[in-house]
């Protein structure tokens, strides 16, 4: 587990707080923080908050051999996870010397305290055991996880039932819930692990410490009581030296602490238990609060129209008044209209290459339908009204001779050759205007 270190500055804020007996969150020196209790659809399934530190707890069992040694007695067995998913610090697939401390520290409070009894887990001695499993899953990480996790998991085994079974000779009947109603566990006692954190060599005193407070403090006490006041396990970490006196003070606080928390797991599964009984909601989803942003239904308020005139002509008189100057469009020709400093159209205007051509008459050739028209050699030698005029696209295509009828009504059609065309001809050709048809 590698965390950040805290700055100097941070470590002296806390230090100098914790000796003006101020906390971070506002509690007082001996308070814990609030705790909630929630259960699932199943039975021995609950989530358990001690202020943002939050450890879900599932408890399951099968049938399995006893261990040699104690063949008429169940086994119970505790298994603590803490993913990165609570802490970015906490390393997956690798057991850290926290997890290991925390899970030894969870078996002597519970299994060591004998607060199961592991002898009621017994089927066939010697042959057929319950095995009972805690999982604790680390949800969110913000200071002391033993304490929440040991709840957790005492929460988790008083709400679970096991299966009911029946035994006749060799052969074990195992029924399910709806055959047999299922069978709770017996619970002697109600263990619960109390943490107090020393600080300045165990001047000062915290009880529950946050997950800041535990990385200034000096060395944790952790004491597990339950509510009759019986110890069922103490340790300590840290390498601080302790005076007697000290540790009295801390299990007389334990004490009080214990039965405060006891009487609130009870309410817990007693509220549960009606709440099955009486076959209404129940589930993590239920005991979420709803906090809705929005309404189907709205009330509605009344609204007073009585000033509203004097209102608006108090506004109308307060606003400046609007401009006198209106842009209006302008007109540049008749039968157009044009909005801003826009130019004249010239559409209508012939191009200065098209009247060049007019005024000068050149002899360019006349284009008819996309075709040009060129002066075939042949015809500069007959200076009569029957000259044909060839028109030429390209080097070999089809050309059209245009007879001078005015009707136009006969088109021949012949193919003169690139060689017929590009040939000079001998005879000087005289350049005339020619005419375009009708």
């Amino acid at each position: 587990m590698k965390e950040t270190p805290l700055s100097n500055c941070e470590r002296r804020f806390l230090l100098r707080a914790i000796e003006e007996k101020k906390r971070l969150d506002g509690r007082q020196t001996y308070d814990y923080r609030n705790i909630k209790i929630s259960f699932g659809t199943d039975y021995g399934c609950c989530i358990v908050e001690l202020g943002k530190t939050r450890v879900l707890g599932q408890v399951s069992c099968e049938l399995v051999s006893p261990k040699l040694n104690r063949a008429t007695e169940g086994i119970l067995f505790f298994n603590l996870e803490l993913s990165q998913m609570a802490a970015p610090a906490f390393e997956p697939g690798r057991q850290s010397d926290l997890l290991v401390k925390l899970n030894r520290l969870l078996e002597r409070c519970l299994r060591n305290s004998k607060c199961i009894d592991t002898e009621s887990l017994c089927v066939v001695a010697g042959e057929k055991v319950w095995q009972i499993r805690v999982d604790l899953h680390l949800l969110n990480h913000d200071g002391n996880i033993i304490d929440a996790a040991s709840i957790a998991a005492i929460v988790a085994l008083c709400h679970f039932r096991r299966p009911d079974v029946f035994v006749q000779g060799e052969e074990v009947t195992l029924y399910t819930p709806e055959e047999r109603d299922p069978v709770p566990l017996s619970v002697h006692h109600v263990p619960v692990c109390v943490s107090f954190a020393f600080f300045q060599q165990g001047t000062f005193l915290l009880v529950d410490p946050s997950e800041r407070e535990e990385r200034v403090m000096d060395g944790l006490l952790v004491i597990a009581v339950n509510k009759h006041r019986e110890i069922c396990t103490i340790q300590s970490s840290g390498g601080i030296m302790l005076l007697k006196e000290q540790v009295l003070r801390c299990s007389k606080i334990a004490g009080v602490k214990a039965a405060e928390i006891t009487e609130l797991i009870q309410k817990a599964l007693e509220n549960d238990r009606i709440v099955r009984k009486e076959g209404g909601k129940f589930g993590f989803a239920e005991s979420i609060a709803n906090q809705r942003i929005t309404a189907f239904k709205m009330e509605e308020a009344p609204v007073d129209t009585s000033d509203v005139e004097e209102k608006a002509e108090e506004i109308i008189t307060e606003t400046e008044p609007p401009p006198e100057v209106v842009s209006k469009p302008l007109l540049w020709s008749p039968g157009t209209a044009q909005i801003g400093g826009g130019v004249e159209n010239s559409w209508g205007d012939p191009e200065e290459s098209e009247q060049e051509e007019e005024d000068t008459g050149s002899d360019e050739a006349v284009l008819l339908d996309g075709a040009e028209v060129d002066t075939a050699p042949e015809a500069s030698n007959s200076g009569s009204q029957d000259a044909p005029i060839v028109l030429s696209d390209s080097e070999e295509e089809e050309m059209i001779i245009l007879e001078p009828d005015k009707n136009l009504k006969k088109i021949r059609t012949r193919t003169v050759s690139t060689k017929q065309e590009k040939a000079p001809s001998k005879k000087p050709v005289k350049k005339r205007k020619k005419k375009t048809a009708n």
